[in-house]
């Protein structure tokens, strides 16, 4: 390989999570600051979505516009 064009390598640079996780990973930078990581990330976690909780759009259209067509 040739010298000076590669960047330098940490072994162990630190990933921060906004949820206060902290991993020590191999990196070219020494820290990182990420807003979702595995732990905390719906996918990985199983917990449900906020729009699955609100209902899909015809559930929303009848609750709208429900009222007003019982009142005619």
């Amino acid at each position: 390989m040739r010298k000076g064009i590669h960047p330098e390598y940490h072994e162990n640079a630190t990933i921060s999570c906004a949820c206060g996780a902290k991993l020590e990973v191999g990196a070219t930078v020494p820290n990182m600051r990420v807003e979702v990581c595995s732990k905390c990330h719906p996918f990985y976690t199983g917990a449900k979505t906020r729009l699955m909780e609100k209902g899909g759009r015809v559930e929303r259209f009848r609750k709208k516009y429900g009222a007003a067509q019982k009142n005619e």
